[in-house]
């Protein structure tokens, strides 16, 4: 449940952030008649999200035997590799966000059929989310019950819907750059979590050999397994295995630390040249080419 929360708070606050700015920016322009487009796109987003994850639940959870494993493992390194260019493209798209989506509104609502560009703009924008969200939510309920997914789901849901509000509401006192950057950590262990398991569970389709079974065995533990509710959540939140096999752990800690590192490390920002003379060489011989930077 911990894990689907996480993803839904994450990814439903992403969609609701970019409805809400939207239908704050139609607002200042005094154009609330566009309202019901919004809804429109969005709800028909979340329809077509809502069918991908059924779509994919019923096509996975058809299989069997070996043919399962793998197909367990293709879905957990998909989503592993997705997410993985969501948190690193939320951070870079964060900060220019905003002004992007009312570009895109001004040239909607300008248009010959401005109802319906609204509503393209809201779907698109958000079926991106919605589909990343099946994806990851399938990947996390793959090995377990439905029932623990989707309430954790929902209560994500719920909390990204309420985040939501308050940005359009004018809630500027929201930490959104603490929160993104908290969650993306969150994330990027989830991911590397995802990765263990993909490699798992190619151990037991027999697809991926291993060089030691089990690097440590804390089984003995009760609550460090999955017949416990702590296990699963750390199971399902960090990816936690008390038996994992040396290629688990090194597919583990292969992908968090260097990830982790380049997440939290800020991304340089381009230095301006400098104009007039001092940017070209004259040299003893006035050649006039450009000085190496």
């Amino acid at each position: 449940m911990g894990q689907t929360f996480l993803i839904m708070l994450r990814e439903g606050l992403e969609a609701a952030l970019i409805v809400a700015i939207v239908l704050a920016y139609l607002r200042r322009l005094g154009r609330r008649d566009l309202f019901g487009a919004v809804w429109w796109g969005t709800g028909a987003a979340g329809g077509v999200s809502l069918a991908a994850g059924i779509v994919l639940l019923l096509v996975f959870g058809g299989l069997d035997g070996a043919a399962r494993m793998e197909a367990f493992g293709t879905v957990s390194l998909t989503a592993a590799a997705v997410l993985t260019w969501m948190i690193f493209w939320m951070r870079k798209q964060s900060r220019h966000l905003s002004g992007e989506l009312r570009r895109q509104v001004d040239e909607a609502v300008a248009g010959g059929s401005s109802t319906f560009a609204i509503a393209a703009l809201a779907f698109f924008t958000v079926v991106r989310e919605g589909l990343e969200t099946a994806l990851f939510l399938v990947a996390a309920s793959l090995d377990g019950s439905a029932t623990g997914p989707i309430a954790g789901a929902l209560a994500g849901l719920a909390g990204a819907v309420g985040l939501g509000y308050l940005v359009y509401r004018g809630g500027r006192r929201i930490p959104m750059r603490a929160f993104f950057r908290t969650t993306g950590l969150l994330l990027i262990v989830f991911a590397a979590g995802l990765l263990a398991k993909a490699v798992f569970f190619l151990q037991a389709a027999g697809a991926l050999g291993t060089l030691n079974g089990a690097v440590y065995d804390l089984t003995a533990i009760r609550s460090l397994t999955v017949d416990s509710q702590t296990g699963r959540f750390l199971a399902g939140l960090f990816g936690w295995d008390p038996r994992p096999s040396l290629e688990q752990v090194l597919a583990y800690l292969g992908y968090l630390v260097p990830v982790s590192i380049l997440f939290l490390r800020e991304p340089r920002m381009p230095q301006p040249r400098r104009a007039g003379l001092g940017a070209l060489s004259t040299g003893p011989h006035g050649a006039g080419l450009a000085e190496p930077r």
